[in-house]
């Protein structure tokens, strides 16, 4: 069929509307030229500001130089979200026996006295529950914070605030902010990595986010949940050019990026889009190695608990021990790929490890999550150590709150769990510029509230700031007309756990 005139002319392009005369292009543009003009006399009264050029810090790699000696060059943040339990862990609570079933002092809940024994370990006899014999092994090089609190007992909110410092606002996250401040080590891979396991945490992004901050200094998100690193690492490999092919476009944006800047003025997002794409073409020749833990050998496989596995009884322990396994496994790949990428310069890792939500059946589900992430936080820290890492990177192990004394809705018998409690739960610390076989802090005789020596989630950031050589109070970026930090305006160093 022939299209009609009226549907060529509906539906083609027309060469006239290309076409304008002085009057109508200056009614279209004028307005545009007047903005130009007003941003001309703006900017030199600082109402409009000027984009600044790098400083010669950042020149040389870093963004901020340090207040302070640093003990620290890396972070390492083990994330147990869905809140552990503190009585049934790390903060041993005898006098709560003595409320087993029995209406706690504050009149509203059923007490529930851990099932679990506790050990004194090491040579400061440190309290560890039985459910972590390896770690307990460890005990002279963690730090125990008992005194931990945050502000809401909500899942969500208080994951976020852990990791960003706010609750309500989009906030650079803590990884967001040791990157800004230290530089990156290693330009062949991100400075910032978080790990997990396929799913999505509690606030997603927002716990690797850097928000404000240039977007270089955002948390890349891997999904470690299998040992393969090129289906790790989606998309790290170019199907259509070759190395050299990408390296001329990459070169021809960025001559293209200086003649923009020369001309008119610099584009932060597209600065920080550059960079990302540089990251990208650099990651293909140095990622792939590092998230390959196929290369590692077999003593070190071992000692994560990767490879071997147990030969229960009967079909149904071996399904159980199956299941278990797979959930440690998981957990020590993400922990063995965390020490590898410490040992390349990143600066911050991110480790997510869930399943601590446990309303009903603690008994029984705390110990399959405790052998989760035993063995290889374990080996973690002797792993670093071995490598001469441990004393240079500051390994955190905490969740986002932690669990009542009492029976959650006040269940009975073995099914029993336990509700959310922001007033009081652990950190444990080890590693750069913490003292090692120590515990600071308390809870009340039932683990009920953080009465000495208390340690807020501000006091805490502030502190692992300091461990790397920053005034948390001077660590500020401009933004929107006002300086921001990571403990907006609170915070207390806690000195007394610092080397």
């Amino acid at each position: 069929m022939t299209p009609t005139r009226k549907y060529i002319e509906e539906h083609f392009p027309n060469p006239k509307s290309t076409v304008s005369t002085r009057r109508e292009f200056l009614a279209k543009t004028g307005m545009g030229f007047g903005m130009l003009s007003l941003a001309s006399l703006l900017r030199p009264t600082g109402l409009v500001a000027a984009p600044t050029a790098p400083s010669p810090v950042e020149a040389a790699g870093f963004s901020v130089p340090v207040h302070f000696p640093a003990k620290a060059k890396h972070v390492i943040h083990i994330f147990l979200s869905g809140g552990p339990s503190h009585v049934d862990t790390f903060d041993y609570k005898p006098e709560l026996a003595k409320y087993d079933g029995k209406t706690l002092p504050e009149g509203n809940h059923v007490g529930f006295a851990s099932p679990f024994r506790f050990d004194k370990c090491g040579a400061a006899g440190l309290e560890i529950s039985e459910l972590f014999p390896e770690i307990q092994k460890r005990a002279d090089d963690l730090c125990v914070i008992k005194s931990m609190y945050t502000d809401i007992p909500a899942h969500e909110t208080a994951t976020v605030f852990m990791n960003t410092g706010n609750l309500r606002l989009p906030r650079p996250s803590l990884g967001s902010w040791v990157l800004y401040g230290l530089g990156s080590a290693n330009q062949n891979l991100p400075g910032f990595v978080s790990l997990r396991d396929g799913g999505v945490p509690n606030g997603g992004s927002a716990n690797w986010g850097s928000v404000f901050l240039p977007g270089k200094y955002q948390g890349t998100s891997v999904n470690a949940s299998g040992s393969d690193p090129g289906k790790t690492l989606e998309n790290i490999r170019n199907p259509y050019l070759s190395l050299p092919e990408q390296r001329r476009q990459l070169d021809l944006v960025k001559q293209l990026d200086t003649m923009h800047k020369a001309k008119l003025h610099q584009e932060s997002h597209l600065e920080a889009e550059l960079s990302n794409m540089e990251m990208a073409f650099r990651m293909q020749t140095e990622a792939v190695d590092v998230f390959d833990i196929r290369k590692e050998s077999a003593a070190t496989l071992q000692l994560y608990g990767i490879d071997g596995a147990p030969q229960p009884g009967n079909m149904k322990d071996i399904r159980n021990a199956m299941k278990d396994r797979g959930a440690m496994v998981g957990n020590a790949r993400k922990m063995l790929l965390a020490s590898r990428l410490v040992q390349r310069g990143v600066r911050f890792v991110q480790v997510w490890c869930g399943g601590w939500d446990m309303h009903s059946d603690i008994a029984k589900n705390l110990p399959q999550r405790a052998s989760s992430i035993d063995q290889p936080i374990a080996a973690l820290l002797a792993d670093l150590k071995s490598h001469g890492l441990l004393d240079e990177t500051l390994v955190i192990v905490n969740g986002e709150f932690g669990r009542s004394p009492g029976r959650d809705r006040n269940g009975k018998g073995e099914s029993a769990g336990r509700d959310h409690h922001n007033k009081a739960f652990f950190s444990l610390l080890a590693g750069g510029g913490v003292k090692g076989g120590m515990s600071y802090g308390a809870t009340d005789e039932l683990g009920m509230a953080a009465v000495e020596n208390k340690v807020h989630v501000h006091d805490l950031h502030a502190t692992v700031l300091r461990t790397l050589g920053y005034d948390h109070t001077k660590l500020t970026y401009r933004y929107n007309g006002r300086d921001f930090r990571l403990t907006d305006v609170a915070g207390n160093v806690v000195n007394d756990i610092l080397t």
